[in-house]
């Protein structure tokens, strides 16, 4: 599944990095500021990096997410960030935010939506849900 969603992301970014944990044939980073932060730690780490290579966004989406668009970018493009409404680890995140992040995460915010809230992101339906596939039925 990490080579779909790698796929579709290729073909929108300039770069494909792996948040949280170890997978062979990508470049991988670990959470910031520390594991166990769930998507937030993920999202803050990719952010991260992004600034310190001079990127101004970064799309995320989770492993489990394997029917990506290949336009997604394009869909969530816009002033702010945006997130898939179902699936709120899919999103267009620009740089700026990382700093937010970081103090967000210092307070101790750990849901997605509320940081999404917190910075202005929009909420996109797509015209087809994404698959979210947690088991092997979920395939099916």
């Amino acid at each position: 599944m990490i080579d779909r969603v790698a796929a579709a992301l290729a073909a929108q970014c300039e770069a494909v990095v792996v948040c949280g944990r170890q997978e062979a044939g990508f470049t991988c980073i670990p959470d910031w500021p520390e594991a166990g932060l769930g998507p937030l730690g993920g999202l803050a780490a990719a952010l991260r990096r992004a600034g310190e290579r001079g990127f101004t966004h970064i799309l995320s989406a989770g492993v489990d997410v394997p029917d990506l668009p290949f336009d997604l970018a394009a869909m969530l493009a816009g002033e702010g960030g945006a997130i898939v409404e179902s699936q709120p680890v899919v999103g267009l995140w620009p740089v700026s935010v990382g700093p937010v992040l970081e103090g967000f995460l210092e307070s101790g915010g750990r849901s997605l939506y509320r940081f999404a809230d917190h910075v202005g992101a929009r909420r996109v339906e797509l015209g087809t849900p994404l698959m979210n596939v947690n088991r092997p039925e979920d395939l099916t």
